[in-house]
């Protein structure tokens, strides 16, 4: 039987920056099992790409705190791309409910020590975008140090880097079986054999709570279906600018390629493993496109292009990550509600921490262990996409 001192299974963005944060830290035993013949055909290939530390909570903008840093050296740090692009996030709020919550989190992400966010007026945003029919918009929240990565690439230099440094990747393996004994998990059965190991690591995405179940263990994380929308070349927007977030419906977009991608989460989509692109949202996304950019009246797009991904939800929309309630050895790194890319970095540091040491100063880990939904400690996250 084979031995790791630490398996992860799910070969994803959050599967491999936990790789790579153990290899940094000299665990070289590392085995990262992907059920797919490459890695990211789940949720990281599928991905928008944003970052952004623009959140409500203290826990997600620390966590954005340390990833977007990371993100701006990846290259330096791991000989490798990750095309991370500052170009910011800009929330346009069209009403003063909005703004006042903008003013608020703003307040929180300033005492937490982000630097680069500002409120906007409604006039400044008319001026830098005139295209946008802003009429409605009357200030909102720009953060400059927000902005996209190109997330295939950072997952492929997250494990890349893991690899070069002891780290070993089984491609086309399902994980079949969790064993366990008095003292937690022993083992991992695979469809290429058992590997033993004492830490298990759960990376599943929107398929973990079915890997959960075979430790025993009930995760709250359940699969929704986003569908993301790019167009064809487009040159009557500006390229340089940021995603752009229309508050009074959640219509949001960014540059990407020479053209654009549009995003809108459609409040009628119900949790399932739904991966096939809907047509009808073509319609829908356009509608809400043109009324907030004329402009894109005339964007091209063919549906063929646009794709559906699956974000991994949990009641309160913040991960759960830590070691499991009565499963000595199993590690959760699950739920990120549409945030898995950009907490990638601060998720690996918080993992590896919580494996090699018990703790982390990143952040207080207990506010997002898998306990707190039974104990009613639930923290809300409200800036959503």
């Amino acid at each position: 039987m084979q031995t790791a001192d630490v398996v992860i299974i799910g070969g994803g963005i959050v599967g491999s920056s936990i790789a790579y944060h153990l290899t940094a830290n000299g665990c070289r035993n590392v085995l990262v099992i992907e059920r797919e013949s490459a890695q990211g055909k789940g949720s990281t290939g599928k991905s928008m790409g944003g970052v952004r530390a623009q959140f409500s909570t203290p826990v997600s903008i620390q966590m954005s705190l340390y990833s977007i840093p990371f993100y701006a050296s990846f290259d330096e740090r791991l000989g490798h791309p990750c095309d991370y692009r500052p170009q910011g996030y800009l929330f346009c709020a069209t009403t003063d409910q909005q703004m006042t919550y903008l003013r608020t989190n703003y307040a929180q992400q300033t005492k937490m020590g982000l630097k680069d966010v500002r409120l906007i007026a409604g006039e400044e945003i008319r001026s830098l975008f005139p295209q946008l029919r802003a009429d409605d918009i009357i200030g909102g929240s720009f953060c400059s140090s927000d902005g996209f990565v190109d997330p295939y690439s950072a997952m492929i230099g997250f494990m890349t880097w893991a690899a070069d440094h002891g780290a070993a990747l089984w491609r086309s393996t399902a994980v079949t079986g969790l064993t366990r004994d008095a003292s937690g998990i022993t083992a991992v059965e695979t469809t290429r054999g058992s590997v033993a190991s004492r830490k298990v690591v759960n990376c599943a995405g929107a398929w973990a709570a079915g890997v959960a179940a075979l430790a025993g263990v009930e995760l709250p994380v359940e699969p929704l279906r986003r569908m993301l929308v790019p167009s064809e070349p487009f040159d009557e927007f500006p390229h340089t600018a940021p995603m752009i977030v229309d508050m009074s419906n959640g219509f949001h977009f960014r540059p990407e390629a020479r053209g654009f991608l549009l995003a809108w989460n459609d409040p009628e989509e119900t949790s399932g493993f739904k991966t096939d692109f809907d047509a009808a949202f073509v319609e829908k996304i356009l509608t809400r496109a043109a009324d907030r950019v004329p402009c894109f009246a005339n964007l091209p797009v063919n549906p063929k292009r646009a794709w559906a991904g699956l974000y991994e939800m949990t009641p309160d929309h913040h991960p759960i990550l830590g070691e499991a309630p009565g499963v000595p050895g199993f590690f959760l790194a699950n739920g990120f509600s549409g945030h898995g890319v950009m907490h990638a970095p601060a998720t690996g540091k918080i993992v590896s921490d919580l494996i090699l040491t018990g703790k982390t100063d990143l952040i207080d880990a207990s506010l997002l262990s898998l306990s707190r939904f039974a104990e009613g400690r639930l923290i809300h996250e409200t800036a959503i996409l």
